[in-house]
């Protein structure tokens, strides 16, 4: 390859020979492009009339998942060109993914315990019942409200 200096410049010199890929290659990010959009139709296609699993929403949430890492998977080898990167990058990723890990284990008390004290119990005011209450509560509060009002006889 002739670069725009006039020097000669061969991927080998770069740790590419002959027999393997080259890094910027149009037709292979054609084929990673289609792959990617054959990959969101597949997504889409989760809420068409022809998907069997409406009654199963956990499988076309895990259907999709499974298409989201392909192609996040797809865009990080081809696009950010990690396909060709020296084997360092495990020694990058693996360490910040294990703390990922251990970072959303050790949340999961706290999500539950917060869900069950703040949001499952929480009684809400007159004020804040319009915004945050469901129509059950709107009406319990109604109610509270006009047994509150009534006059009392003795």
């Amino acid at each position: 390859m002739t670069t725009h200096h006039g020097h000669h410049e061969d991927y080998s010199t770069h740790g590419y020979d002959e027999h393997h890929e080259k890094p910027h290659d149009v037709k292979k990010y054609l084929y990673v492009f289609v792959a990617l959009c054959v990959l969101t139709m597949m997504s889409f296609f989760t809420y068409s009339d022809y998907w069997p699993f409406h009654d199963h929403p956990q499988v076309g949430w895990t259907f999709m998942m499974a298409v989201s890492l392909c192609k996040a998977l797809l865009v990080m080898l081809f696009f950010m060109h990690l396909k060709y990167e020296a084997s360092w990058k495990f020694v990058l990723t693996i360490p910040a993914s294990v703390m990922a890990v251990f970072l959303i284990v050790a949340l999961i008390p706290d999500v539950k315990w917060r869900y069950e004290t703040i949001v499952g119990g929480r009684t809400v005011s007159p004020q804040q019942a319009p915004f945050l209450a469901t129509p059950a509560d709107l009406e319990l509060l109604e109610a509270e409200s006009n047994a509150a009002a009534a006059p009392v006889s003795h």
